[in-house]
């Protein structure tokens, strides 16, 4: 069994981080899908289709769901997605960096998992004098 990996943004975020990542590691160790929530949308009328999504990821160890911006809508779809009763951990700040790192460690439970996908946004943001 593996963890599943659910990447709830606005449009074309997810999507798009993704793509980047299949594209550069050709084969993702780990079931992945992204689900964009729409700017007028309204998240209530969208948990029945995210929860499918969280469903469709979930390998028999949880989910980890990456959302772009803490307190926005997708953030907050994914606050109520958390509750429906798959073992669910929330980071946000999605970036290709953080996804790398997450695919990278497909071995990981979802607490440990969690904590990576953290530290990979955190180291890859590098300030460079250049």
């Amino acid at each position: 069994m593996a963890c599943g990996i659910l990447l709830i943004t606005h449009p074309g975020v997810g999507t798009a981080v993704l793509a980047a990542a299949t594209s550069l590691l050709r084969n993702l160790p780990l079931r992945a899908e992204a689900f964009e929530v729409p700017f007028d949308a309204d998240p209530e009328q969208l948990l029945p289709a995210a929860s499918a999504a969280l469903r469709r990821v979930d390998g028999g160890d949880g989910v980890l769901v990456l959302t772009d911006l803490y307190g926005a809508s997708p953030s907050n779809l994914a606050a109520k997605v958390a509750r429906l009763g798959t073992r669910v951990r929330r980071v946000s700040a999605l970036s290709l960096p953080m996804l790398l790192r997450v695919m990278n460690y497909p071995e990981q439970g979802l607490d440990e998992l969690s904590a990576t996908a953290a530290a990979g946004t955190r180291n890859g943001a590098i300030i460079d004098d250049a």
